[in-house]
């Protein structure tokens, strides 16, 4: 029996920001770029129409990317100073509907590092996180998660062999772009064209509310040997979470973690009887599920039994979830937490206040005169800290009272940047609800 969907499924992909300049761009470079984008978000648009979990599409997106020399990810990778490849790639999940049966229905994130001649790094950040767990007596843990959410190389490409990934020598991530950039910054030459500071990634919400970010790349041109970036960090590059908020008899939303916990006691009072029997006999606080939240919501939402069980909880929680990809500097990135510190705005912000939703904690955090770029200091405009921006999905799910109420949601797809530009492609719906879709690299039209 095929569950019912209760999202509309959504993307958008970013290939690199930085200090991309009109003059700098000719036309026949941006319309590969284009060209390039465009058929990655139609493949992976498709795939998520046709019952693609966010996880498997956000990954495919990427490894579309790593295979294109013209982004810093994969085969388009940069030098570090001694003339190696070290690339750098991570996943992460979660969902709306919580469901700890189901691989990528949790929270869980995976970076690798250090990887040398793994095809496509996305795909080995993937198998880190849905690999089986150990509990403490030495048996699987089959939770749809790893115990471990780092993992460097060489070891992490033992395991790669392990897991039957594909690997490519050092002639096939080698491209005369990425080596002749390696040498005039060696020279200390300046660079004729700067198109980005590399890292791409890809942000997926699915049919079933299940939200993915997938991120990688080669890092920054002469890096040191060994420099980890924001790509692998969780919470730095990439970040995905749900969190569920309480909901007044006024409709005023309170947040619903431990920087409230009072707020949350003092609910129990003035909703009353609002507030189910399960959530009065917990211990405060309640982190990311609500107990009682079953997956019966996600996968028959049409049913009588679902329509009470919504029925009876919804009234009061309100839940939201979001994810984020981060490129640029991803020294500033990691010095800032970028992309936990943009989910943290949203999630511990006042009922009513700044930031209203995501687009607002992105463009906070990597807009004009954001966080990133004051972080940088004086060296903005010196030294590229700071630069970059971020892409994100926000996917909310709001009570209903009927099952006549229950039609698809729609995730909110955002992004900004503060430097000259950032390559990106989503699709969006217009005023006469038709799918049409967006490939940009400025805040205009390049044409």
């Amino acid at each position: 029996m095929t569950k019912p969907a209760s999202f509309k499924p959504t993307l958008i992909i970013h290939g690199g920001a930085g200090n991309i300049q009109r003059s700098k761009l000719p036309p026949d470079l941006y319309a590969a770029h284009h060209a390039s984008l465009q058929s990655y978000l139609r493949s992976t648009h498709t795939l998520l129409i046709n019952g693609s979990t966010a996880l498997d599409a956000a990954v495919h997106a990427v490894s579309l990317l790593e295979d294109d020399p013209l982004f810093n990810c994969g085969r388009g990778s940069v030098f570090t100073t001694a003339g190696t490849i070290e690339m750098e790639a991570s996943v992460m999940v979660t969902s709306v509907y919580p469901d700890t049966t189901q691989p990528g229905t949790i929270k869980r994130g995976a970076g690798v590092m250090g990887v040398r001649n793994v095809r496509h790094p996305i795909r080995l950040a993937r198998e880190s996180l849905v690999r089986s767990g150990i509990a403490t007596d030495g048996s699987p843990v089959d939770d749809g998660g790893s115990m471990h959410s780092q993992l460097v190389g060489p070891y992490i490409e033992t395991l790669a062999r392990d897991w039957g990934l594909e690997f490519c020598p050092d002639e096939w991530f080698f491209t005369q772009k990425r080596w002749d950039e390696h040498m005039r910054g060696l020279r200390g030459e300046e660079e004729p064209l700067s198109l980005s500071q590399g890292t791409v990634g890809c942000v997926c919400l699915d049919q079933w509310g299940n939200l993915a970010v997938a991120t990688s790349t080669g890092g920054l041109t002469n890096k040191l040997p060994g420099r980890i970036g924001d790509t692998p960090t969780l919470g730095a590059g990439f970040w995905a979470e749900a969190w569920d908020e309480v909901v007044s008899s006024g409709g005023e939303a309170v947040p619903d973690d431990s920087s409230v916990t009072g707020l949350l006691r003092d609910a129990r009072n003035w909703l009353g009887d609002c507030i189910p029997q399960f959530l009065r006999d917990q211990a405060l606080p309640v982190y990311s599920s609500l107990p009682g939240y079953d997956s019966s919501r996600q996968l028959d939402l049409g049913s009588e039994k679902a329509s009470h069980s919504y029925k009876s909880s919804a009234q009061c929680f309100h839940r939201r979830a979001v994810a984020v990809s981060g490129t640029g500097n991803g020294d500033s990135f990691l010095r800032v937490a970028a992309a936990r510190t943009t989910a943290a705005m949203l999630r511990f912000s006042s009922p009513g206040r700044f930031p209203s939703g995501l687009a607002d904690a992105v463009t906070a955090m990597s807009g004009p005169g954001g966080e990133l770029q004051r972080s940088a200091g004086s060296r903005w405009e010196k030294t590229g800290e700071g630069e970059g921006g971020i892409i994100g999905i926000e996917a909310e799910l709001a009570p209903v009272n009927r099952t006549s109420d229950v039609k698809l949601h729609r995730g909110k797809v955002v992004s900004d940047f503060n430097c000259g530009g950032m390559w990106r492609a989503w699709v969006e719906e217009d005023m006469a609800g038709n799918e049409v879709e967006r490939i940009m690299v400025f805040r205009e039209q390049y044409l």
